[in-house]
Parts: C-alpha cells; structure tokens; sequence
C-alpha cells in the first residue's frame, strides 16, 4: 500500500485514537494501530478488546491496502516530522517506509488479518441524541464516576432510557451526580446500560458543538457514531445501585451562591485542611457564608462570602474537592445549595436539570 498526506491530517486522525491503545497489553497487536488506504481516505482503527474507535482523514492514496503499526510509535514520529507532506509506503513484509523532507523513517509492523474486529451491531436499538446535550450530560456527571475496581459497577456513567427521557447518572457511594434529558424513542427501546469510564472519556474527545451522535445498544455493546468517528464498546454488567433513594427529600432551606465565588473560596481555603480531615466547614448566618478549614500542625484559613440565605444559624462541612468539582464543570451563574441538617446530605442544584448530592463530614468543633 502507498499514500501521501498532509502532516496535519495524519497526526490528527492518529490522535483521535490512539488514548485507546494499552500501554500494558500482553497482545502485541493490540499496540498498533490498523491503517486501511482505500477510496481516497485513511482509516485509523485502534482496540484494547474492551474499547474500540474508529476515524478516517482524507490521503492521496496511489495503491490500496492494510497494515498496522505501533501506534505510540507511530504517534511521536509523526509529530516530530519536517515538512508537512509525508509519503508512506508498505511492503509485503508490512514494514513501513515514511518520506518526509529530508527525513526517512523504516517501521515494522504486524499483518492487518491479526487485528481483533470491531463488534458488529445488526439489530440493535438505535437512539439519535444532539451532541451537544451529552456532551454537556457527561460533563455535568463524569467526574463522580468510581475509581474503586473492588465495585466494579459503579466504575462507569448509568445511563437509562426511559419514558422519553435519557437519565445519566455517576457515583462513588461518597456523591452522586445526575442529569436528565428529554430524548424521542420507541417504549420498545427502554433500557438501562452502564458505559465505562474509558468508554465516556473517549466519547467526550469526540463529542462537538452540533449535529446528533447515534447510539447503538446491543446486549453487552455499545457503540456511538460521531461524524466520521465510531466508538465501541462493551457494557459493564451488573446492577446499578438505586441512586433515587440517597436523593433527600425535601429540605428545610435554600442557599443561594455565586458558582464562581464559591470555586474561588474553597479553592483557596482548602489549602490549609488537614491531610487527616481533609475538610472545609461552612458556616451559615442571614445571606453570609464563613469557609473555613485547619489543619492543627500548619495553621487555619477563613473568608467569608455574601449570599442569599434566610435560615438558623448552621453549619456543615464537605471534602473540599467534591464540592469543587461540580463548581467547575457548571457554567451558571448561581448554584443553590439545599441543606436539611448538619448530618444530612447537601444537595447542589442549578435552574435546568441537573442534581448532586454530597455526603457531609464528621468535624469536632
């Protein structure tokens, strides 16, 4: 096979999937990256058997054929090349010769018949979501996913299909992150899956401002197709916990806060909680807010905030970096906070859908 491509389509054909690629594999073919040149288009195919992404640029391609190359390899080589014109030829041994400027590079790689395919999925259920809502969905919820493998489905997004809303749900069992879409689909079509992290990590890469993303659901895959781009992968198994029943119910009051104040505040504050407590108390009085967190070996911090707020007097603590990291992934204005005591979880709302409820901690005063 032989083509020639611009520098600049190259790198970023390979880029789109080469986060797929294990650095851990036994398999040395699961290293590579497939290149298939035909019909004036390179395709990129990278796969860890879990995960598998999909994408094509255009080439001039002079003889059509198939190989595969280290893909990190490939990656760096690329990036580092001269003159933005490259020309790639590949033998019958599939070592690759690649010409740019003054520059030639020989690689060896592996027959493309090695390459583990893609799962296919005929009969599936076909969903059509505009991206720019799941992108934001992912957004507002990915970063409560569980890295604890002991639990292993929760080590992933929850996403249910039903009554003509697309629920997608995160949790480590400390927090939880929640928002809900309204979405057009056959009642024959409700299902409930739960898509890895790699999976919604590699998704986000590919997700853009406009146009739908199709979804097909089989009963162990998944597979979304963005543009020229298809991700796939397998679903975890297992049943998710029953995250409506840690939502509270009603709560006695409501706090109003700037989202980016509150960032700012916390941000800064935390830096003298205790490694032990890792904690931040807020303290509430009419429309104030006093943040403040100590650490008995390095010293205390405090600033105080104006609010919208009419309760009791009260108090409340959270670990410093779960109560950031909705803050940063919102882009509102206002947050609401809804408190029912100092024991009970607070929850973080926004005007639109979106819901995060977070254990408090235990602090001695």
């Amino acid at each position: 096979m032989k083509f020639r491509i611009s520098k600049e389509a190259f790198l970023d054909g390979l880029q789109k999937v080469q986060h797929v690629v294990s650095s851990r594999t036994t398999l040395p073919i699961l290293s590579n990256v497939l290149l298939v040149a035909k019909d004036g288009r390179l395709q990129f195919t990278t796969t860890d058997l879990d995960v598998g992404i999909t994408g094509s640029v255009e080439a001039q391609i002079e003889k059509d054929g198939a190989t595969t190359l280290p893909a990190k390899k490939l990656v760096n080589i690329v990036r580092e090349l001269p003159s933005s014109e490259v020309e790639v030829s590949i033998d019958a041994k599939n070592h690759a010769s690649i010409r740019s400027g003054p520059s030639f590079f020989k690689i060896i790689g592996l027959s493309e018949s090695e390459f583990p395919p893609l799962p296919d999925f005929e009969g599936a259920k076909e969903f059509k979501i505009p991206q720019q809502a799941l992108r934001d969905g992912l957004k507002k919820t990915s970063y409560a996913i569980s890295s604890d493998e002991t639990r292993y489905v929760l080590n992933g997004i929850f996403a249910s299909f039903r009554e003509g809303k697309l629920t997608l749900v995160a949790t480590d069992g400390r927090r939880l992150a929640m928002v809900d879409m309204d979405l057009e689909f056959p009642a024959s079509h409700e299902t409930d899956v739960i898509i890895p992290t790699k999976a919604v990590q590699e998704l986000q890469r590919l997700l853009g401002e406009s146009g739908d993303v199709e979804v097909k659901l089989s009963d162990n895959q998944v597979s979304f197709t963005v543009g020229d781009n298809l991700l796939a992968s397998k679903l975890i198994e297992g049943n998710y916990p029953n995250y409506r029943q840690v939502i509270p119910g009603d709560s006695n009051e409501r706090v109003v806060i700037a989202r980016d104040a509150l960032l700012e505040t916390v941000r800064r504050v935390s830096l003298l909680s205790s490694d032990k407590s890792n904690s931040v108390k807020l303290v509430f009085s009419e429309n104030h807010i006093e943040v403040t967190a100590n650490s008995p070996d390095v010293g205390e911090a405090q600033e105080s905030m104006d609010v919208i707020y009419q309760g009791p007097p009260m108090q409340i603590a959270f670990n410093p970096e779960f109560l950031q990291a909705p803050l940063r992934n919102l882009d509102t204005e206002d947050v609401y906070l809804d408190l029912i005591d100092e024991m009970s979880p607070g929850v973080l709302r926004i005007d639109g859908s979106f819901l995060y409820v977070l254990m408090p901690m235990r602090v001695t005063s």
